[in-house]
């Protein structure tokens, strides 16, 4: 593939992987669990058990496959300065309407491009021409999904926003409006830091402020809606009984991804635990969780190269500063706040308004962390007031206002 092509692309898993899955899952031995400790110590046994059975005699991945596939997918070569090129698979959803807005989404751990699916139909439907149209673009980030994995240390958050950047450029988005959660907010944030000239605008669903989770005064506290403090109480949950996971992913990536590549279960366990935990009681039937774990099953990468943005993103020089960075006050480029109860970041919204030029706030009454996907009427509502007739970020980019004048 020469270094501008940009060809369509269907994924097919070989049918050995398929079987190679299989027969793996047939060796599977699961330990026991201690009486009645639920969701307390982790994804519970009986979970494990049904969910293993299914993807081992009903789940068929070539369903899900097929579905994938009616989806306008791509691969393209995308350079990173320092680093090899990178053949990056992306979902590229064009609107009839030529100066509809470029919008890129992006994707976090463990989540993947998947995750844009369901808003994609609503951000189609413009309302004959009244809501705003979008082009939208939601690359498997490098080491995720079907783009290629990275062989070399030190690629952390700037590389993540070049290759998206980048990407972007190669479609002929010189200027563009992004939506992320988990990584996605990070990263997106960093683009905003890095190339504001060309990020117009940002809406994010998770919202990693400044302020400590946990007010430091009475006084401080006191100001504060039951709403607010409910969600720094689900804040501080996270960071005593949710967290670990980051710790680890976060210093010793290599070790965990040895049981992560080896152990189909042993990946759905770590995965469904925070698909669980982290939303809302959302309703996940057994071939959702499987399709998203099979994701990773499949990646190009491995799923062991998905956990080392943890440690690159705080270990690379700069790297905390510039997360730090992420958090703070980004000039130029309008900002969308949508806050979800279950999310594992709930601050009140006035420290969000540091972060930048908040245009629009939204305080939802459910929904977690997996946003798009839990709710997605919720992030396409954001979307369209947002860059619509008198929204806050309307006209950003140059050219593009996606209305039908």
């Amino acid at each position: 593939m020469a270094a501008t092509d940009i060809r369509p692309y269907q994924v097919s898993v070989p049918e050995e992987s398929l079987d190679r899955l299989k027969q793996r899952l047939s060796l599977t031995s699961l330990p026991d669990e201690l009486e009645s400790s639920d969701w307390d110590y982790g994804a519970p046994l009986a979970d494990i058990k049904r969910l293993l059975h299914h993807w081992q005699h009903n789940y068929d991945w070539r369903q899900h496959e097929a579905e994938m596939n009616k989806l306008p997918q791509y691969m393209t070569q995308i350079s990173v300065q320092g680093f090899d090129d990178l053949d990056i698979h992306f979902v590229h959803q064009t609107s009839p309407l030529e100066n509809a807005i470029p919008l890129l989404f992006v994707h976090g751990w463990p989540g993947s491009f998947l995750e844009v699916t369901k808003i994609l139909p609503l951000l189609a439907d413009t309302k004959d021409g009244t809501e705003p149209a979008f082009h939208i673009v939601a690359p498997s980030l490098p080491n995720f999904g079907f783009s290629q994995g990275v062989s070399q240390k030190g690629f952390s958050l700037p590389q993540y926003a070049e290759v998206c950047h980048n990407l972007m450029l190669r479609l002929g988005y010189p200027q563009y409006v992004t939506q992320g959660g988990d990584w996605g907010t990070w990263i997106t944030r960093t683009i905003g830091l890095l190339y504001p000239s060309a990020c117009k605008a940002s809406h994010i669903n998770m919202i990693p402020t400044r302020e400590s989770p946990t007010p430091r005064t009475p006084s401080e506290s006191a100001h504060l809606t039951a709403t607010e403090r409910a969600g720094l109480d689900r804040s501080a949950w996270f960071q005593t009984e949710g967290f670990g996971y980051s710790s680890i992913q976060g210093t010793k990536p290599q070790t965990l991804g040895y049981s992560l590549h080896d152990s189909p279960v042993g990946l759905l366990a770590w995965i469904y635990e925070k698909l669980h935990d982290w939303t809302d009681a959302y309703g996940w039937r057994d071939d959702e969780i499987l399709t998203w774990v099979s994701i990773y099953v499949f990646s190009t990468a491995g799923p062991a190269a998905s956990v080392r943005i943890y440690r690159e993103s705080t270990h690379v020089e700069g790297g905390v500063w510039l997360m730090e960075k992420t958090r703070g006050y980004v000039p130029g480029v309008k900002l969308g706040l949508a806050y979800f109860p279950r999310d594992i970041y709930v601050h009140p919204v006035s420290w969000g308004r540091g972060m930048g030029e908040v245009v629009l706030e939204r305080v939802n009454e459910r929904g977690g962390h997996f946003a798009a996907w839990e709710c997605p009427e919720s992030i396409a509502r954001d979307l369209k007031v947002m860059f619509g007739m008198g929204g806050g970020a309307e006209g950003v980019v140059e050219g593009r206002g996606g209305m039908v004048r």
